[in-house]
């Protein structure tokens, strides 16, 4: 197949070339040639590109009675040989427009040798394969021209080309591919194709090219891992690879003959480590490596690179201690931040980098006084250090960097006041100084004078704003303005003169009453996202039934007071959050006409009428639909249909009825599904376990029923479930010995750091919305409310049913499980003592059920164990002593008569007690060290002090 292909390419390649033959040209021809091209073209600005074409102007054709064709030599932009051929044609930066295609007089002239139309906008326009017949052609310049689609093979039969630039356009390169393209053309001396959609790997062959000089593939979906001998090239200076997440590799050793300048490998695959050997990169000008997988410690030998003026380590996974850098004498561009290095480090050798102009040191465990060593730095123009431990004040010498544009310290331990002395910095753009210990009262004065001021977060501090009012006069015109946690009572009157807002975040304060109605003339075209949860808003002046602001993508007014029917967001949005207020009436299907939203967040109001058919409309988009804590009712509509990306759906604490709609079978990207406290009257749905995603399944207080032996039929069952609450329905039957041995993601212990579940929603804005999953499990008869559920987190909640039999022995190989809760069921037979292979364990409930015979000493090796509680059975002989048995009390063991021991008063005939385990299996799982478990926040459950569980309270929403 590909040698027809390329037979066909060859014929077509033939039929240009003969095209081009027929058409050879003389001088006057070529003249007239270009003559006829510009009459095709149309000018942008006047003033600028066709500057260069007013010299075409005066021409004559050779058949007009009029004279011969003026001398085109004499345009400016074209170079002619010795024998009056057109070789050169620069027209680039022209602010050209038009449409090039094969029948433009461009292509007679076929001695050109330089072609150049880079920087203007021909976007209608393909490259056409007629290029072909420029086969003496050098210098191929498209960059930035608007070409769009196919490259054309016939490039490849350009073999003299030395120079090839066709980025910065929407092309596209596919079969034969890049290797086709370039294999030809070993005279290449400039390879630039950034920008252009490649879906390729590096050809090897490109190391054996000894003439490249740069090579720019920056973005093109590059794979496979690049070439490490390109790295040797004898005369390469530049090489910018960066933005090809795809792209893998490693360093060489590199040799000190090597040429390289410049060197961009940021946001690619790259791994391993920085060897010394870099040192020899004596001419080296840039190094950016930024947002790759380098690890290990940064070379000592970096600083010998004296020549770099811009240097960026940025988010990799470097750790140690940072070299100082003091002999880079000539940087101006230093970015170190998001990485792991060692406290420790004094950084006073910063303040021998006068030339810096832009400097990130964000979460580099930076501890300690670093803001008096750049007072030095007066060129300074970008500081970004979040994320660190720097504490102390803001120092006044700091005021000294009159250059500040971008000054971000937020995440610290800063404190004191906010004084008028920010006014020094006239050119700064963005102040964010938020979540540090800054005190105090501040208003808008202290920035006044800043008429640059575009972004001022002041967020998450211990101020207090002040809200006096201000002219449309004296007010920067700011994009981004953040007060959450700044103790605001009413909402900001100046905001009355805000005309360009973008983000507006007012959350976490104390504003109460109705928003005035001028917020809705504010910045109608800009507002894209506005955050005021955690007030006591009431409501809006004039409540419309729209959102007015034409571009919005968030809309977040959660944990408030509003009342009041559901505003309809514009198109636009894409996060839709008014959970936690008082909301009433029903959900207008004008919501299903906002085709962008990912999050719909109705939580936790007075809703109610049924759901509206037309949301699976939005399958395209919905991520999230929580709709918990509402007084919805009727049959659950059809809400997944193929195609859907639903990730988790919340319809718990309404009063649902009927079945639960086979639809959901479709949520293929389904993670979360609550059901719970409805009134579901169904068998269990099987078919839920063939979901890829799902982890957490909650089907609490309903109205299911039957048997669930259905679960074991079914080898993929429930794969990635770590999760299930099924507890207070009408369930029966023993449980299915199989289905345990299926839910494999419950067997696995998890050592790695925790974290919380959910996912990040990102759309065109600074900050990405994290969205966190969030639940309710019942446990001793107490609703605990998880805020955030971490991803190492497993529980069973099969309590309240009307389950039977013995407890199956396949239990014992959910090695991950921390919860498990079996009370009030029917079940006999004796507790396993291989449950105490379950390390993990730190809640076991058996209570109320009929299981007999005595309690395993095997349990005494669940050294995490917090609750126990296996009263109201008929189990006997003594109660286990010693390690976690010690601090439960009478609680978990009452209504069992045959039990004895502490902390029984019933004391046991035989007096000799036994702590001793039983032997373990060599193959026995050892459990993690408490270090390595998650940090939890302790509650009591009413059942003595010794019996504690751990639930995480997380961030909201944003």
């Amino acid at each position: 197949m590909a040698s027809i292909i390329l037979q066909t390419m060859s014929l077509a390649y033939l039929l240009v070339i003969l095209t081009c033959t027929a058409s050879l040209s003389s001088h006057d021809e070529e003249c007239l040639a270009l003559f006829e091209f510009k009459q095709t073209i149309f000018h942008q600005d006047p003033f600028k590109g066709f500057q260069k074409l007013d010299s075409w102007r005066n021409i004559k054709s050779n058949t007009s009675d009029n004279g011969l064709v003026s001398d085109c030599c004499l345009f400016e932009g074209v170079v002619c040989s010795n024998k009056g051929h057109v070789i050169g044609l620069d027209l680039s930066g022209s602010s050209l427009s038009g449409h090039i295609n094969s029948t433009s007089t461009l292509f007679k002239l076929v001695h050109l040798q330089m072609l150049n139309l880079s920087t203007n906008n021909f976007v209608e326009s393909q490259i056409p394969s007629d290029i072909a017949c420029f086969k003496e052609l050098r210098s191929l310049d498209l960059s930035n021209s608007g070409f769009y689609g196919q490259i054309p093979n016939e490039i490849s039969h350009l073999k003299q080309l030395s120079w090839l630039d066709l980025s910065g356009n929407p092309l596209k390169l596919q079969s034969p591919g890049l290797e086709y393209l370039l294999k030809n053309m070993t005279r290449l001396e400039n390879l630039h194709l950034s920008g252009v959609e490649l879906n390729s790997s590096v050809p090897l062959f490109l190391a054996n090219f000894s003439s490249l000089r740069s090579i720019k593939l920056v973005g093109c979906r590059l794979q496979d891992e690049f070439p490490p001998a390109i790295f040797h090239l004898p005369k390469l200076k530049y090489l910018s690879m960066g933005h090809n997440s795809n792209l893998t590799g490693s360093f060489p050793e590199f040799h000190n003959t090597t040429l390289l300048e410049y060197l961009n490998l940021s946001s690619t695959g790259f791994i391993g480590i920085v060897p010394e050997s870099i040192g020899n990169l004596n001419h080296l000008e840039v190094l950016s490596l930024a947002g790759c997988y380098f690890s290990g410690r940064i070379p000592g030998s970096l600083p010998n690179l004296t020549q770099l003026t811009f240097l960026s380590l940025y988010k990799n996974e470097f750790s140690g201690l940072v070299p100082s850098l003091a002999s880079l004498s000539k940087l101006t561009v230093l970015a170190l931040g998001y990485n792991s290095f060692e406290m420790g480090r004094v950084y006073d050798w910063i303040n021998k980098l006068t030339t810096v102009t832009s400097l990130n040191l964000d979460f580099m465990n930076i501890h300690g006084e670093i803001l008096p060593y750049l007072a030095n730095l007066t060129k300074l123009s970008v500081v970004s250090m979040e994320g660190n431990f720097i504490f102390g004040r803001i120092p006044s010498l700091f005021m000294n960097l009159t250059q500040l544009t971008f000054l971000d310290l937020q995440s610290n331990l800063l404190q004191g006041q906010i004084s008028s002395s920010f006014l020094n910095f006239k050119s700064l753009k963005v102040v964010s100084i938020s979540n540090n210990n800054f005190s105090g009262t501040v208003g808008l004065d202290s920035f006044l004078g800043l008429n640059k001021l575009e972004v001022l977060d002041l967020s998450d501090n211990r101020l207090s704003f002040v809200t006096t009012n201000y002219t449309n006069k004296t007010l920067p015109e700011l994009k981004f303005l953040r007060l959450s946690y700044c103790h605001l009572k009413e909402f900001p009157a100046f905001l009355l003169f805000q005309t360009k807002i973008e983000e507006l975040f007012l959350s976490e304060n104390e504003i109460e009453g109705l928003i005035p109605n001028w917020i809705w003339n504010i910045s109608q075209e800009t507002l894209r996202v506005i955050v005021l949860r955690h007030n006591f808003i009431t409501g809006f002046h004039e409540h419309p039934n729209f959102l007015p602001w034409i571009r919005l993508e968030a809309f977040d007014l959660a944990y408030n007071q509003l009342q009041g029917p559901l505003l309809i967001p514009p198109r636009t949005t894409v996060v839709y959050d008014v959970s936690n207020n008082n909301l009433t009436g029903e959900i207008p299907p004008l919501i299903c006409e906002v085709k962008s939203l990912q999050l719909l967040d109705l939580s936790s109001n007075k809703m109610s009428g049924t759901l509206p058919p037309c949301l699976r409309n939005l399958k395209n988009s919905l991520l999230v639909l929580d709709l918990k804590r509402n007084n919805f009712h009727g049959q659950m509509m059809n809400i997944c249909t193929l195609g859907s990306f639903l990730k988790t759906i919340d319809l718990s604490e309404n009063r649902f009825t009927g079945q639960v709609s086979k639809s959901l079978g479709n949520c293929t990207y389904l993670e979360f599904l609550s059901l719970a406290d409805n009134s579901f009257e169904d068998v269990f749905p099987l078919w839920l376990g063939t979901l890829p995603k799902l982890q957490v399944l909650i089907l609490r207080s309903n109205k299911f029923y039957g048997s669930i032996q259905g679960l074991s039929t079914i080898s993929s069952q429930f794969l990635k479930l770590r999760i299930i609450d099924i507890s207070n329905n009408d369930f029966s039957g023993q449980l299915p010995h199989k289905s345990f041995q299926t839910w494999k993601a419950m067997k696995s212990v998890y050592v790695v750091e925790s974290s919380a579940m959910g996912f990040q929603i990102t759309f065109d804005m600074v900050l990405p919305f994290q969205f966190r999953y969030s639940m309710t499990l019942t446990n001793k008869g107490v609703k605990t409310e998880y805020y955030e559920i971490l991803n190492i987190f497993v529980a069973i909640d099969l309590s309240c049913n009307n389950f039977e039999g013995q407890i199956p022995q396949s239990l014992q190989d959910l090695r991950g499980l921390e919860s498990l809760n079996l009370s009030n069921n029917h079940f006999t037979g004796h507790i396993l003592p291989s449950l105490g292979n379950l390390k993990n364990l730190e809640s076991l409930d058996l209570s109320q059920n009929e299981l007999s015979g005595k309690i395993p000493q095997q349990l005494l090796q669940l050294g995490f164990l917090a609750i126990l509680n296996v009263s109201f059975n008929h189990l006997d002989g003594r109660i286990p002593e010693g390690k976690q048995f010690n601090t439960f009390e009478n609680s978990s063991y009452i209504c069992n008569p045959g039990l004895c021991g502490k902390p029984l008063s019933k004391k046991c005939e035989n007096s000799k007690v036994s702590t001793v385990l039983p032997p373990a299996r060599n193959n026995e799982y050892e459990s993690l060290l408490p270090s390595d478990r998650m940090d939890w926040m302790v509650i009591s459950l009413g059942v003595g002090s010794g019996l504690l569980i751990g639930i995480v309270i997380g961030s909201n929403l944003g």
